[in-house]
């Protein structure tokens, strides 16, 4: 094979593999977290700041690809010729340029990256919604202040936020009602702001304002114990009426409240004693686990990783850590037994403690899928 023949191969294999890679990076599927794509004000700016890196390491990549390419065929090798390079003792004009050179280009991105990150950390404008979030393991927990103190809702896996309205959002590792703290998490809508760490002991905050309504997916980005990469949850953009009755229904009591619930609220309360992680009597209060108070008006449960169906729900009571992993074994023993997460009702049962039926799981579900 010649040179020349065994050239070509090689630039058309090259070829090939570069357009399969461009094909490849164009068929990924859209899972609504992509930071290319900002729907909000600080995410734009995000956005503005990436690109405008982006276009200077094109231009630095071009002018080193065609240097590179020119000084490879400009001073190649050929026959009959001697091509050493004469030697230089050094070039002060050259060493002062690529000093100098790369210096101004890392400023030109230095100043706005960081005039950009005292930007994003700006106190939140005078009328923006406070909400608390909470990360723990393995979900998230949101709570919306009244505006007399105290809090006014709890929910769960699902921030809902008017359009247009700017979102202090407050960020902890700890449950102060409950007491004690949680590992760190980081807080990430790719589609509204950056990530903002959630850490034990040191509260920390971020602002975003939604410039449209949808449903923006975000999760933990903070490497956080066994069931990190299932830490999801949702924030819903709604109008500014949607979200103020949605608000108001959130504080009514439950639909069906436990001492009128039948079979399940006995199941719920005494025989599986959920009470001791959730509550479904009060919207306002922090428990251990999530608030299920209005359990049916969320789309979304178990971190958001589940669509709110019957059938994922029943799955879900009977043998929770077989759909998410979770470290759950000595959640149903006495004191001073500690656990993280849901147990699970069929499996690993610890002495005296009783099994579920298919049918109570059934008859607890159809129960909770009312509390809207």
């Amino acid at each position: 094979m010649t040179n020349g023949s065994r050239r070509t191969r090689l630039i058309v294999l090259a070829t090939g593999i570069l357009a399969l890679a461009i094909l490849a990076a164009g068929c990924g599927p859209d899972n609504a977290q992509n930071s290319l794509r900002p729907s909000g004000e600080e995410a734009q700016k995000i956005d503005d700041l990436f690109l405008f890196v982006v276009v200077i390491a094109i231009v630095i990549g071009v002018l080193i690809c065609v240097g590179t390419l020119y000084a490879a065929i400009r001073f190649r090798a050929r026959p009959g010729r001697d091509d050493r390079p004469v030697q230089t003792h050094g070039n002060t004009a050259l060493e002062i340029g690529w000093t100098l050179l790369p210096a101004v280009i890392l400023a030109v991105i230095a100043v706005p990256t960081v005039s950009l990150i005292f930007q994003l950390n700006e106190p939140a404008e005078k009328g923006a919604l406070e909400v608390k979030v909470v990360g723990k393991q393995w979900w998230w927990q949101f709570d919306y202040p009244a505006a007399n103190g105290g809090t006014q809702v709890v929910t769960a896996n699902e921030m809902r936020v008017p359009v247009g309205r700017q979102i202090d959002v407050r960020l902890t590792a700890c449950d102060p009602s409950i007491g004690g703290c949680n590992v760190i998490h980081s807080f990430w809508v790719p589609g509204l702001n950056g990530k903002r760490d959630v850490v034990p002991g040191h509260d920390n905050r971020l602002t975003f304002t939604a410039k449209k309504e949808g449903t923006y997916l975000g999760q933990c980005a903070e490497y956080c114990g066994l069931s990190h990469a299932n830490m999801r949850f949702r924030v819903i953009v709604q109008s500014e009426r949607e979200f103020e009755d949605w608000l108001a229904e959130q504080q009514d009591g439950p639909a069906v409240p436990l001492d009128e619930a039948g079979d399940a609220g006995e199941l719920f309360a005494t025989k599986f004693a959920c009470t001791n992680c959730h509550t479904t009597e009060d919207s306002s209060l922090s428990v251990y686990g999530p608030n299920l108070t209005h359990l049916a008006s969320r789309t979304t449960f178990a971190s958001g990783y589940y669509k709110l169906t019957r059938q994922n729900l029943i799955d879900w009571i009977l043998d929770a850590p077989s759909m998410v992993p979770m470290e759950s074994k000595d959640c149903r023993l006495p004191p001073p037994a500690t656990c993280v997460g849901m147990p699970s009702f069929t499996k690993d049962t610890p002495p005296g403690q009783p099994t579920m039926t298919r049918a109570e799981a059934v008859e607890l579900a159809d129960w909770l899928l009312r509390l809207d």
